[in-house]
C-alpha cells in the first residue's frame, strides 16, 4: 500500500488552502481547524516546520539566508527537498489514528510546490513554460501522495497581499520579489482553470481576516456535507 493509499483508506476529506503569500491562507486555515475541533486534523505549512528531526533541518537550510521563497541558489535541489518534505508531511499523517476526524486541512500542499517552483525555476530558464514545468512537478507528486480532493484559492489585491508579506517578514520585496509574485498568481488561476472540478476560487479582496476566515469555513462545511450525503 502507497502512502496515498494508507491515507486515502481513512476517508476523511482532504482540502488544501492555497494562494500567494499574505493573503491569509494560514490565519483562515488555524481558524477553521480550530471551529470544526476534533473532527479536523491541521498540516501546518512547510515552513513552520522546525526542531531536530530530519524535516525540520531541512527547512532551515532552506530559509537560512533569509530568502522570502526559499531560494538558494539551486532551483532543482529546492523542488527535491520540498517534494520530499511534502511526502514526509503525508508519511506522517498515515502514521496517525484519524478516527473521528472528517476533514484534513492542509495549509499549503503540492500546488504550493508546483506553482512556486515553477515559477523559479523558468526564471533561471525562461525558454520553458512554467504552467507546464507547474503540471509535470504536480503530476510527479500524484505518483507519490494523495492529492487534496479540494484546493480553496485566495485571491486578494496584490498589493494588499504584498503588504501584509512584507510586514510579517520585516522587510522590503525587491522588484524581481513582486514579478516572481505576480507570475505565481497568474499560475494559480492557470491551474484552477485547467482543474475547475478540483479547486474553488474565493476572492477576500477586501475582506478582512476574520471574514475570509468565516468564507472558507463556510466553502468546507459545503464540501463536507457533499461527502456526508454521498456517502449515504
Amino acid at each position: 500500500m502507497t502512502i496515498g493509499e494508507a491515507v486515502a483508506a481513512t476517508a476523511p476529506l482532504w482540502v488544501s488552502i492555497e494562494g500567494i503569500n499574505g493573503v491569509g491562507k494560514t490565519t483562515a486555515a488555524r481558524a477553521v481547524t480550530a471551529n470544526l475541533g476534533a473532527r479536523c486534523v491541521l498540516l501546518d505549512e512547510l515552513t513552520d516546520s522546525s526542531g531536530a528531526a530530519l524535516h525540520g533541518r531541512v527547512m532551515a537550510a532552506l530559509t537560512d539566508n533569509g530568502d522570502p521563497f526559499l531560494r538558494t541558489g539551486h532551483p532543482v535541489v529546492e523542488t527535491l527537498a520540498l517534494f520530499a518534505l511534502q511526502l514526509g508531511k503525508a508519511e506522517r499523517l498515515a502514521g496517525r489514528d484519524l478516527t473521528g476526524v472528517n476533514v484534513i486541512i492542509e495549509d499549503r500542499g503540492v500546488d504550493s510546490v508546483a506553482v512556486y517552483q515553477a515559477a523559479i525555476l523558468c526564471a533561471q530558464h525562461a525558454d520553458s513554460a512554467a504552467d507546464v514545468v507547474a503540471k509535470l512537478v504536480l503530476s510527479g507528486f500524484r505518483r507519490w501522495r494523495r492529492i487534496s480532493d479540494a484546493t480553496i484559492l485566495l485571491t486578494g489585491d496584490p498589493e494588499e497581499c504584498s503588504r501584509r508579506f512584507t510586514d510579517r517578514i520585516g522587510r522590503s520585496l525587491t522588484t524581481e520579489d513582486l514579478h516572481l509574485l505576480a507570475q505565481i498568481d497568474t499560475l494559480y488561476r492557470m491551474a484552477a482553470a485547467d482543474d475547475p472540478d478540483r479547486y474553488i476560487l474565493l476572492d477576500v479582496a477586501g475582506m478582512s481576516q476574520a471574514q475570509t476566515a468565516d468564507a472558507v469555513g463556510e466553502i468546507v462545511a459545503n464540501l463536507m456535507d457533499r461527502q456526508a450525503a454521498n456517502a449515504s
